[in-house]
């Protein structure tokens, strides 16, 4: 948990104001008045919270971006669609893409009107308790206490999974199904893939539902490596991200295997990359204008009118058939 004024005080010796005349830069403190306190801050980690501190005093224009330092599908196209929904409100963006157990802290530390939080977990959960505007875009999750512009996570893992078993694909996996979620309810991209195979009246093979850590290519290659090696082959993969699916895409070439011959493969995220492989990847495609405008909106909201109802906007998707769910299974 991040450092207080009060537990410098405390170590320090001092009053609370006492340092926050020295955080501050206050010339009237005495010379070892400052090296205590100075001292305190530093073995404590202090960091100033600059975010708080400006919401107080009044507004500066500048809008904070916060994304997760691993591979977000659509993660370029939502920056600088956010850029330029909040050129057109006159703010500035500062973008912090870091890990994980940074955020909050750097955050805190800078002075913003506001907050977009597109990062899962802690910090997502302590930038929406720092007492300033803050909007969740994207795949981070809200407990209800603040305003959401998300994707349909669940919808897009049910419409691509859909979209496999149109094209006569039935021994489908699933790579990038997190572990279960609290209280062992199921992740939505799990329930998504679920839902499309039972409306099919299928059930996931043993073995054919993979977690992956990152959404990356490497987790995508291990993953997908595993399911060749197993007994049921899959004829299609769902993949929860665009790079987990171009990873997936090559353990299928070094294993012999053709796309979409004998395996089809879908991702999320339509990233560029996709656009361009042999063959090209069949996706999902995230409105990042559309998450991007809406969350800008209800930030700009927020800050003017800190009491305004909670709101929760769903982004739409579009399923792209390309070369690599092209070919039906006979």
């Amino acid at each position: 948990m991040a450092s207080t004024l009060k537990d410098v005080a405390r170590l320090a010796g001092v009053s609370v104001k006492t340092v926050s005349n020295v955080v501050n830069g206050y010339p009237h403190v005495s010379a070892d008045v400052r090296r205590r306190v100075e001292a305190a801050v530093a073995e404590l980690g202090y960091r100033p919270n600059a975010f708080a501190r400006t919401l107080r005093t009044g507004r500066i224009g500048v809008l904070a971006l916060v994304l997760p330092d691993t591979d977000l599908p659509y993660a370029d196209d939502l920056t600088r669609e956010v850029v330029h929904a909040a050129g057109r409100r006159g703010y500035r963006i500062v973008v912090e893409r870091g890990p994980e157990e940074e955020g909050p802290d750097s955050i805190r530390a800078m002075p913003v009107d506001g907050v977009l939080v597109g990062a899962p977990g802690e910090t997502a959960r302590a930038l929406t308790t720092a007492g300033g505007p803050v909007v969740l875009i994207g795949g981070a999750h809200s407990d209800g206490s603040c305003d959401q512009v998300r994707v349909d996570v669940a919808g897009a893992a049910e419409d691509a999974t859909a979209h496999l078993l149109r094209t006569g694909r039935r021994r489908i996996a699933a790579i990038g199904a997190y572990p279960p979620g609290p209280g062992g309810a199921p992740r939505p991209g799990t329930a998504g893939y679920h839902r499309a195979l039972r409306a099919a009246g299928l059930t996931p093979l043993p073995g054919h539902l993979l977690p992956a850590r990152h959404d990356r290519r490497a987790d995508g290659y291990r993953a997908a490596r595993d399911l060749f090696a197993g007994p049921d082959r899959p004829d299609a993969i769902f993949c929860l991200s665009d790079p987990l699916a171009i990873g997936a895409m090559r353990a299928a070439f070094d294993a012999g295997l053709r796309v979409p011959a004998d395996v089809a493969v879908i991702g999320v995220g339509d990233i560029e990359e996709g656009r361009y492989s042999r063959p090209t990847l069949s996706t999902v495609a995230v409105d990042t204008r559309f998450l991007a405008r809406e969350a800008v909106a209800r930030l700009a909201t927020r800050i003017g009118q800190p009491d305004a109802a909670v709101a929760e906007v769903v982004a739409p998707h579009t399923v792209l058939p390309r070369e690599s769910t092209e070919v039906a299974v006979s």
